[in-house]
């Protein structure tokens, strides 16, 4: 080979836009605008990720997946967990969003997802009796389809599942949650013969949002935080502690080999004090040079692990319950552009995400407070609670975004917000008169709070997946309307 011809294939190497081996995203789609299918699977492609875990198992994303290679992992909700008990209904469910695209140029599936973490404490139990016969039945139904061998039934679970006890917290003290143990052995028993891999759900920030005194650069993967010493291995971070309690965890019932993969991990950039774009560079520029470089925990020092982002575009319909920054997880705006510096190649570089392509945007208006627009102004605070109870003010928040406007600005918000769900329908911006529609951006620099103008909509084929808000909320102000005349 002459040296041009080797200099340039150097080059070509050492500019690969390959993303860490064994990358993925999340795609959720509990946004009341979300992207076309197609227009996510592109921006898939355009970003080289060959990855993605789904929540559900939706029609119109699986036929946009068709043809492209990505690996998917499809998913059965929590509410249908109790259905798949029946075999019978397992079968169908396999026959109908895995075997169907099974063929030449279909889809790529690799897991089927059995629930979303359905042992969450706050679920009370709801998903206990149901969740493991649901999943032996899926990896049944999956062998009796003939694709068992490829494609392995799983269950997303919270690290909520495992811990350390209070007398001694540390990984190596690591097991299952006494209440689930004899499930969790059953069920970890059940993936060591099928070949199923654990997955696990680790989430560094919430350590921060749910403990003010915990120490903020021990969420983080560069240093700067004194290690947590068991028995001569130090942590140096959260993500590492957590991943091997589950591993000794796993170990403790004879399974310490047991594979294990990351269904989500991120960082929110809205919505808590903690939650904001430098921080989430922080977070993912420490852990995916880690990734690239194959560096794992100090109890599985060199493993491969297959990590699903989360998630990869924000969702403005998410139950806030856990928090306001559950709507804010995404690498990407709700509108697919790029919100952080972020390398998926894991090689430190400071750059961003290709954007999505060809979205469509309403006009642009918006909605704000008119304080002169003949209203009655005393009704102000119920006006801007009823907004934000059919639209997304996470943003005004403590600690957030948009958390330092003031009375009006808040109004405005809030009222922005409703009239871009709206699809700035008629009425959606009166408010009792008190709101009026604007050509004039009222986004602010200080803070810098930007008041969205919305995408056009897209709705699934699946009624599922498609939000109803918008229509209800249309005809519950008519309601108030009347009621307020």
């Amino acid at each position: 080979m002459g040296a041009s011809r080797f200099l340039q294939l150097f080059l070509l190497l050492g500019l690969c836009a390959c993303v860490v081996q064994g990358l993925g995203v999340n795609w959720g789609t509990m946004a009341t605008h979300p992207l076309p299918p197609k227009t996510v699977v592109q921006l898939l492609k355009d970003n080289n990720i060959t990855r993605v875990k789904l929540f559900d198992a939706n029609s119109d994303s699986m036929s946009a997946l068709a043809g492209t290679n990505i690996e998917v992992m499809v998913a059965i909700p929590n509410n249908m967990l109790k259905t798949m008990n029946d075999y019978g209904a397992a079968r169908d469910w396999v026959k109908r969003s895995v075997t169907r695209y099974n063929f030449e140029g279909g889809v790529n599936i690799k897991y089927v997802a059995v629930g979303n973490e359905p042992f969450l404490e706050s679920y009370n139990g709801s998903f206990l009796n149901v969740t493991f016969p649901a999943f032996k039945n899926i990896q049944n139904a999956l062998n009796d389809a003939g694709v068992g061998d490829t494609i392995k039934a799983t269950i997303p679970l919270n690290a909520d599942v495992y811990n350390s006890p209070a007398s001694n917290p540390v990984p190596s003290a690591g097991r299952f949650r006494t209440d689930i143990n004899d499930l969790m052995i059953e069920i970890v028993t059940f993936m060591n013969q099928t070949g199923a891999p654990f997955t696990v759900n680790i989430y560094p920030f919430l350590s921060l949002y749910l403990n003010a005194d915990f120490p903020v650069n021990y969420a983080f993967f560069d240093g700067g935080s004194d290690p947590v010493n068991d028995n001569g291995i130090l942590y140096t971070n959260v993500f590492d502690a957590n991943f091997d309690t589950l591993v000794s965890a796993l170990g403790r019932v004879g399974l310490g080999n047991l594979p294990i993969i990351i269904g989500e991990v991120g960082w929110p950039t809205d919505g808590d004090r903690n939650a904001n774009a430098a921080y989430a560079e922080r977070f993912y520029n420490g852990l995916l040079p880690r990734l690239a470089a194959n560096r794992g925990t100090p109890l599985r020092p060199s493993q491969y692990i297959e990590v699903y982002l989360f998630s990869l575009i924000d969702e403005d319909y998410k139950s806030i319950q856990p928090g306001n920054f559950e709507r804010h997880w995404g690498i990407l705006k709700y509108d697919g552009q790029p919100k952080f510096n972020i390398d998926l190649t894991g090689q430190g570089r400071s750059i961003t995400l290709v954007p999505a392509s060809g979205v469509s945007y309403l006009p642009r208006k918006w909605c704000v407070f008119d304080p002169n627009g003949g209203g009655n102004i005393s009704t102000l605070g119920d006006q801007i609670t009823f907004a934000c109870t059919y639209s997304d003010c996470t943003s005004l928040g403590y600690g957030s975004s948009c958390n330092g406007l003031d009375t009006n600005g808040n109004a405005s918000y809030a009222f922005n917000m409703y009239y871009q769900v709206q699809n700035h329908q008629d009425m959606s911006c009166d408010f009792q008169g008190i709101a009026t529609e604007t050509t004039q951006d009222p986004s602010t620099s200080s803070p810098a709070c930007n008041f969205t103008i919305q995408i056009e909509p897209y709705y699934y084929s699946t009624a599922s997946s498609t939000p109803i808000v918008p229509l209800l909320a249309v005809f519950i102000q008519a309601l108030l309307a009347l009621v307020l005349m």
